[in-house]
């Protein structure tokens, strides 16, 4: 429940993590780490963390990173850092049972932090949590899909590159050179702290700005504290930060950051500039990064949700993700079915159905148009 608890099996979570196989940066010791200190450092009193952990003797041989949060009708616990994580799963051992091991974790987190319900949003089909859910969980809102680049698959980038389809790699090669022909286009990996710092901000200000022009939101944004705990990683060993700009003119073109975990790129926040839209400087730029990750000898990028036609023009699969309920007490059981099975889905595709102007001067009245 405490930072000192992280610290006593740090190491056996690390050893953890290297015989994990699953797409489990969200719940590393790295992420969550950040997550204690940036709660910490906002001297967020409610934050109430809840971390099970299984055993085989002393061996650890299962991870699961909760934390509890308090609505006016009822308690829930949810994966650490629930507003700013892609996926929520369970760290196993993969000689370990993955039903037992995630049944027992559950099992655990709820007899310590007693709630209404467990809701996990972003449960990729095939991982260790989406194995071991109970016949009791109830599926929420719409299944989403994460593209995904397996780069292994592939002796080089090239390999890979070959695969895809021509027409859309003589497209990318002409944008490229209508650009050239302006200015030089030149791909850069930033590896400067403040440099980073200024990307992040600037990919998120882009971001921020892109969701208010479409009357959209995100659990991310709706956080007045996203920008500082993103820019808080910049500073950290124990996460991988990786940071591209697409630059013409001298000026970004298109930028994306993300972490390396496990071998693997996890895509996290791109922008791109929409003044250019004719060139699809996110499909180039794209291009680009994958080729940086295969440079680096990584196993593959994950695109993460949602699906969008730029991500799937690379995408070797795309995996099914969906959200998933668990109803502890008879209120819990109420709630998810009355907000996450019937309202709140009603709700969005009704506001989706809006008109762009008359969604974002709603989303203005309800103060998350920044």
């Amino acid at each position: 429940r405490d930072r000192n608890g992280i610290e006593a099996i740090a190491d056996r979570w690390l050893g953890l993590e290297t015989r994990g196989s699953g797409f489990d940066l969200f719940q590393s010791l790295g992420w969550t780490r950040a997550i204690f200190d940036f709660e910490r450092d906002r001297g967020n009193s409610a934050f109430d963390p809840v971390i099970a952990t299984l055993f085989d003797g002393q061996r650890l041989v299962g991870v699961l990173p909760l934390e509890r949060i308090r609505t006016g009708a009822r308690s829930l616990l949810v994966p650490l850092g629930h507003g700013f994580a892609q996926t929520s799963d369970a760290l196993v051992d993969a000689d370990v049972d993955t039903g037992e091991a995630v049944a027992r974790l559950l099992r655990a987190a709820v007899s310590a932090a007693p709630s209404d319900g467990i809701s996990l949003l972003k449960v990729r089909d095939g991982s260790a949590l989406a194995q071991g859910l109970p016949r009791t969980s109830i599926q929420t809102g719409e299944v989403q899909g994460a593209p995904y680049v397996a780069l292994d698959a592939y002796p080089d980038f090239a390999g890979y590159f070959s695969t895809i389809r021509s027409k859309t790699r003589k497209n990318i090669r002409n944008a490229r050179n209508r650009l050239e022909r302006e200015a030089p286009v030149e791909h850069r990996v930033v590896q400067d702290a403040t440099e980073r710092q200024a990307l992040i901000e600037r990919t998120l200000e882009g971001r921020a700005e892109r969701l208010k022009e479409q009357g959209l939101t995100s659990r991310a944004f709706r956080d007045s504290g996203f920008r500082d705990f993103c820019t808080s990683l910049v500073a950290r060993d124990d996460i991988a930060l990786r940071a591209f700009s697409l630059q013409h003119h001298g000026r970004p073109l298109a930028e994306q950051w993300g972490f390396v975990h496990a071998g693997r790129y996890y895509a996290y926040v791109a922008s791109r500039d929409f003044s250019h839209s004719d060139e699809s400087p996110g499909k180039l730029h794209l291009s680009d990064i994958i080729r940086s990750c295969a440079d680096e000898g990584l196993r593959g990028c994950d695109l993460g949700v949602p699906v969008m036609p730029y991500k799937l023009t690379f995408a070797t699969e795309t995996v099914a993700v969906r959200d998933y309920a668990l109803p502890i007490t008879p209120r819990g059981w109420v709630m998810f079915r009355l907000w996450d099975v019937l309202l709140r889905p009603a709700l969005k595709k009704l506001i989706l159905g809006l008109p762009v102007n008359l969604r974002s001067g709603l989303m203005r009245i309800a103060g998350h148009g920044h």
